[in-house]
């Protein structure tokens, strides 16, 4: 129960952060309006990760953080090869619809 009065004092903390910012839109420099925004998206995060599902949500991506640094990234290399390959093959794949279609087009147009 504690924690859902939480999550909703942290989902009214960021909607009241958001009308402020478009309510005092004529009366303050935009520079101050977003560090209050920020402000209170920050206090809002702050109180929502004291929750149980702040502290999953946590772990979670600690977790996602440790399996992406596991993950062995293709080099230059590698990287421009399969670039190479996907163009080529989208220019073929894009050849091939453009053929099709004018064998069509020409034989719909002899029909009629």
């Amino acid at each position: 129960m504690l924690d859902r009065v939480k999550l909703i004092i942290a989902l009214l903390l960021v909607t009241g952060g958001f009308v402020s910012f478009y309510y005092f839109q004529d009366q303050m420099a935009l520079l101050y309006r977003v560090l209050v925004l920020l402000a209170t998206i920050g206090v809002a995060v702050a109180i929502a990760v004291k929750t149980a599902l702040g502290v999953q949500l946590v772990s979670f991506a600690r977790g996602a953080s440790m399996e992406m640094r596991k993950s062995v990234w293709p080099s230059r290399r590698e990287t421009t090869q399969t670039t190479m390959i996907v163009l080529v093959m989208v220019s073929v794949v894009g050849l091939m619809i453009f053929i099709i279609d004018s064998i069509l087009r020409w034989a719909v147009k002899a029909l009629v």
